[in-house]
């Protein structure tokens, strides 16, 4: 009789257990959002739609349509495609609960009565203004010309600076090359509803990083909190490559899948703008009223009408004497080129030399308080920096 009592209680016990563990860890979805809420898409073109589902561990199996598929269709992950001119609604559903984002697919290449077009863009500090930016790139926003950084290794450019936005946990791409953000990062926060696009050095969100400043809108000036494993001499690769925001993170426009991308190292940055064994490798520019550097894939053939003053010079003046219009870099995308524009510089929640100085992190430390990283103005070179400055990141994919 013991040994049935002792039985029938080991199996009441299984099975509470098991019913115990096969109970939902979710929540049920109360609301889910899509970002964007409106878009505009020439046609041809695609655009990554985002959604959030609240509260946050609510299961994210998402259910994308379009009311008409003859505008605009939506893939599964949310990836919209432009067919023909006119509007539909991309809806997504999570649960019971849906929300829709209001697509207008456009002619290709806008125009001057366009008011978003890109012959009438609204500006460098605002990125949300425009189309999106798809000549030269792939549907997950790499481009499609290949660009040396080191002998026998190749990479491909992301379509734009590396954004981020706090109140959805969401990452993406700039729309165009050119966009950056500006004095808007001097609202950095946790919940800061905007977009930013200046991290401290290693400031992936990668919470078992070690660091005490992990989370992108880090804003502590104290270099010793930018260490990850706690490691002053540590590189965002291998054991710490987590650290990388291309590494650790989804990219929501750019394939919005982990591990995708990954930051230059300083040696792979040299190698690409001084030692590449081709004709043209990058020229200084200004490009839509904003300053930057325009590098040259592998394989370039310069468009006709085109012509650069100081060439592959990294040190002399000549920014200005560079004046590009739309028209010339529509053309320059379709031959490769990549440009990295003058986002600025931010220590704490200052923001400066936006519009005319370029700063980018690479994934290399330099010692014990520095991280290197790409300076662009008068002339370029690669210098180390304090890890708690607010700078630009542009991601790469490797080519297989």
């Amino acid at each position: 009789m013991k040994t049935g009592r002792l039985f029938a209680m080991v199996v009441v016990g299984v099975l509470a257990f098991a019913a115990w563990s096969c109970k939902p860890e979710n929540e049920e979805v109360e609301n889910v959002t899509v970002n964007p809420s409106e878009a505009r898409i020439e046609v041809g073109g695609t655009y990554q739609l985002m959604a959030v589902v609240m509260p946050l561990d609510a299961p994210k199996e998402f259910q994308w349509t379009s009311s008409n598929s003859l505008v605009a269709t939506v893939s599964g992950t949310g990836l919209v495609t432009a067919v023909a001119i006119g509007e539909c609604n991309i809806t997504v559903t999570a649960g019971d609960k849906s929300d829709v984002c209001r697509v207008t697919v456009v002619e290709r290449g806008g125009g001057a009565d366009d008011p978003q077009g890109p012959d009438n863009p609204n500006g460098p500090d605002n990125p949300e203004g425009g189309s999106v930016d798809t000549i030269g790139f792939d549907a997950n926003g790499a481009s499609i010309a290949v660009f040396s950084v080191a002998d026998g290794r190749t990479v491909r450019f992301s379509r734009g600076n590396l954004q981020y936005q706090a109140s959805t946990d969401t990452w993406r791409f700039a729309e165009r090359q050119y966009d950056y953000i500006g004095n808007g990062n001097s609202n950095i926060s946790s919940s800061y509803n905007g977009w930013i696009d200046l991290f401290g050095w290693g400031t992936s969100g990668w919470k078992n990083s070690g660091a005490t400043a992990y989370e992108p809108w880090s804003t502590s000036t104290e270099y010793g909190d930018y260490f990850p494993g706690g490691d002053n001499v540590a590189n965002l690769t291998d054991a710490y490559a987590n650290a990388d925001w291309g590494v650790y993170n989804a990219i929501s426009n750019g394939g919005n899948q982990a591990g995708m991308w990954r930051t230059l190292t300083k040696a792979e940055w040299e190698y690409l703008l001084y030692d590449r064994d081709v004709p043209y490798r990058h020229v200084k520019a200004t490009l839509n009223g904003t300053d930057g550097l325009i590098v040259f894939p592998d394989d370039f053939t310069m468009p006709a009408g085109i012509t650069f003053f100081s060439i592959n010079i990294t040190t002399m003046l000549g920014i200005g004497a560079n004046t590009i219009n739309l028209t010339q870099w529509n053309a320059l995308k379709e031959a490769g080129c990549i440009f990295l524009p003058a986002a600025g510089l931010r220590i704490g929640t200052d923001v400066s030399y936006a519009g005319t100085s370029a700063y980018y992190w690479t994934s290399s430390c330099y010692m014990y308080y520095a991280a290197w990283y790409l300076f662009v103005s008068c002339g370029f070179q690669m210098y180390d920096l304090g890890r708690s400055k607010g700078l630009s990141v542009r991601l790469v994919q490797d080519v297989d």
